[in-house]
C-alpha cells in the first residue's frame, strides 16, 4: 500500500476513534452549495462530515472495530460523519436538511460500537436536544425530594395554622 493511502486511512482512523458516533451519508446528486451548507450545519453541534473514498473508509472502520454492518453499507457516493458531542444534534441536521433538499440519505451508523440501522438514526434524530433531556431527567430525580420535603414540612405547618386560629379565638 502507498504512504499516501496509509496517510489517509490513519486520519479516518483518528476521526472515528476520537468520536462516539460514526454516520454513513449517501450524498448523491447533492450540488457543492449544499455540502457546504450541510457541513456548516454540523459543525455548529459539534459534528463534522468528510468524503473518502470506500476502500480506505472500510480499511479505517474494521482497524477501527467498527460493526461490519458499516463497512457492508460503503457502496457508492458516501460521506462521514463524526462529533466529539451529541449523536442526536448530528442526526438531526442530518434529517431536516434531508426533509428540504431530498438528499443525503443516511444509511448506517455505530455509537459507542455498537451498529445503528436508519431507523435507529431517524430515532435519534427525533429526541429532544441533550439540555432539554437533562433538565428533564434533573426534574424527575428531584421529584421525591421535593415532595419529601413537603411531607416533612406539613407537621410544622399544619402546628401553625393551628396556634393562629386559637390566637384568633382569643
Amino acid at each position: 500500500m502507498k504512504a499516501d493511502k496509509q496517510i489517509i486511512i490513519d486520519e479516518i482512523l483518528e476521526r472515528i476513534n476520537s468520536s462516539p458516533f460514526t454516520l454513513v451519508a449517501e450524498y448523491t446528486g447533492m450540488t457543492v452549495p449544499q455540502f457546504a451548507d450541510l457541513r456548516n450545519r454540523l459543525a455548529e453541534t459539534g459534528a463534522e462530515m468528510h468524503v473518502s473514498k470506500n476502500a480506505l473508509v472500510k480499511r479505517a472502520a474494521e482497524t477501527a472495530g467498527l460493526p461490519e454492518a458499516v463497512g457492508a453499507e460503503l457502496t457508492g457516493q458516501n460521506a462521514l460523519v463524526t462529533g466529539e458531542q451529541d449523536v442526536c444534534a448530528a442526526a438531526k441536521v442530518l434529517k431536516d436538511f434531508h426533509k428540504e433538499c431530498g438528499k443525503p440519505a443516511v444509511k448506517v451508523g455505530a455509537l459507542d460500537g455498537d451498529a445503528l440501522d436508519a431507523a435507529q438514526i431517524e430515532a435519534l434524530a427525533s429526541l429532544p436536544p441533550m439540555e432539554v433531556l437533562q433538565a428533564q431527567l434533573l426534574g424527575v430525580l428531584l421529584q421525591p425530594a421535593t415532595k419529601l420535603v413537603r411531607v416533612l414540612n406539613e407537621p410544622g405547618s399544619a402546628l401553625a395554622r393551628v396556634f393562629a386560629a386559637k390566637a384568633e379565638q382569643g
